[in-house]
């Protein structure tokens, strides 16, 4: 409990900082030893992250295997390569068997391809290292790719007092045993039993009179954002893998669930900001640019794109100067009711929550767009009037916002349903390209609209 609490109010301080690196400086590796006894390792990896790659390194070296094993996989993606790259194949495979599989198969993915079979070489127990062979030749966006192969399971057909003495064996390999799964003489899973189930069951009791059949599962090809829609809506902290003939083949866990959660949440967030790959602020300078340079150049081509549109309607701009001083307003009231319904259609999408036809959901924004562009139209009108005088150029204004608005809401809605009909991620909906494609459709209109009232 003690060390729960001590877990909870770690602080990273310059302070702490300082005295690891004097210790590190004096060579003191008793000293640093006791002090970092006292941390959790992944309180361990976040003060390597801000250590120098040698400072890192010689951290590493001095802490015990298992202790080590767990700091690697708590450290920034960054900073473990560079870490990796000064130890040895023998010793990063010391590290690797104190891992579960599929941490294990993760650390070695990011291996150079040579290093990676240097590294696998090295590895001693041969179960292990065939166990992380069979998840490295998977896809890594795959259940397959993400499960690990640790697990307790069971055959149907072991009394319950056999049962219990097998199932310790498993279990000193597995850190958490979230469900004990059932399985036939041909390894294909048939069921769940809970450990309380598994308790209070006669000792002479066969597994398959107390197990329970209802057991979701995942086939091992599955993307592994369709195994976290899965987990998410039966509330699991743990879900089997199987293949296409049922054979059970390993579990995946809450953890790496909510890790994949992270990294799809960032993905989308980068995105909507636009930028076109992942991308995180200590890259290099290069790697950022490339990152951002796609959708800024989309960027300018819109603003061409507005530049050419309003140029065509000069005539209207030295008739009606009003105009030219509502583009703005216009463009930004297009992107961002366009930015507002492809968010809510995407975050749907992402939670599954969008049901029904596509025709369906366009009426309904249709019919949104129009009350939330009736009731910004009645005010803009009031405030064109009054401040100039000329009800004509308001009511044409006004007008020229509210089919803005509409039609901004539709293209909003529709986007992200027609990506991820197509098998992409709609989330890029949610960035520039919609902005900008708003602004040039929104400003196009707005001219039109407003030269056909106004009578230009």
């Amino acid at each position: 409990m003690s060390e729960e609490k001590e877990n909870i109010q770690f602080q990273l301080t310059d302070e702490l900082i300082e005295q690891v690196e004097q210790l590190i400086e004096a060579n003191n590796g008793k000293e640093l030893q006791l002090l970092l006894n006292d941390f959790h390792y992944a309180d361990i990896a976040e003060i390597l992250d801000e250590l120098d790659q040698e400072e890192a390194v010689y951290v590493i070296k001095l802490l015990d295997s298992e202790t080590t094993s767990d700091v690697l996989m708590e450290l920034d993606e960054t900073i473990r390569e560079k870490v990796l790259q000064n130890l040895s194949a023998k010793e990063i495979a010391d590290e690797i068997q104190e891992l579960d599989t599929d941490d294990a198969a993760d650390m070695i993915s990011e291996l150079p391809d040579e290093r990676k079979e240097e590294v696998i070489s090295n590895i001693e127990d041969a179960e292990h290292k065939a166990e992380i062979e069979e998840l490295l030749a998977y896809d890594e966006d795959s259940a397959g790719g993400l499960m690990a192969k640790e697990l307790v399971k069971v055959y149907e057909t072991w009394t319950v007092a056999g049962c219990m003495r097998r199932i310790r064996g498993q279990a000193k390999d597995v850190t958490r045993v979230h469900s004990i799964y059932v399985v036939d003489k041909q390894e294909r899973l048939i069921g769940r039993l809970s450990l309380k189930d598994l308790i209070t069951a006669k000792s002479e009791q066969k597994i398959a009179e107390i197990s329970n059949a209802n057991v979701d599962s995942v086939n091992v090809k599955d993307d592994v954002e369709d195994v976290a829609k899965v987990m998410q809506k039966y509330d699991l902290e743990a879900i089997p893998v199987v293949d296409d003939n049922q054979v059970l083949l390993g579990r995946i866990t809450i953890d790496d669930i909510v890790d994949v959660m992270k990294e799809e949440a960032d993905k989308d967030y980068q995105l909507a900001a636009g930028i076109t790959q992942g991308v995180e602020a200590d890259d290099s300078i290069l790697d950022l640019t490339k990152a951002r340079l796609p959708w800024l150049f989309l960027g300018l081509i819109g603003g061409i794109g507005a530049f050419i549109i309003m140029e065509g309607f000069q005539e209207a701009f030295n008739k009606y100067a009003v105009l030219f001083f509502f583009t703005p307003l216009i463009a930004a009231m297009a992107g961002n009711v366009g930015v507002q319904s492809s968010a809510i259609i995407v975050q749907g999408l992402a939670n599954d929550d969008v049901k029904g036809s596509i025709n369906g959901r366009l009426i309904k924004e249709m019919l949104l767009a129009a009350l939330n562009g009736a009731i910004l139209a009645v005010f803009l009108f009031l405030f064109v009037w009054l401040y100039k005088g000329e009800m004509d150029k308001a009511f044409a204004i006004s007008i020229s916002l509210v089919a803005v608005i509409i039609i901004a809401g539709l293209i909003g809605t529709f986007v992200p349903l027609f990506l991820d009909k197509r098998g992409i991620d709609p989330a890029i909906a949610t960035g520039p390209f919609i902005t900008t494609s708003n602004d040039i459709l929104g400003i196009l209109l707005y001219f039109w609209i407003a030269k056909l009232i106004l009578g230009i």
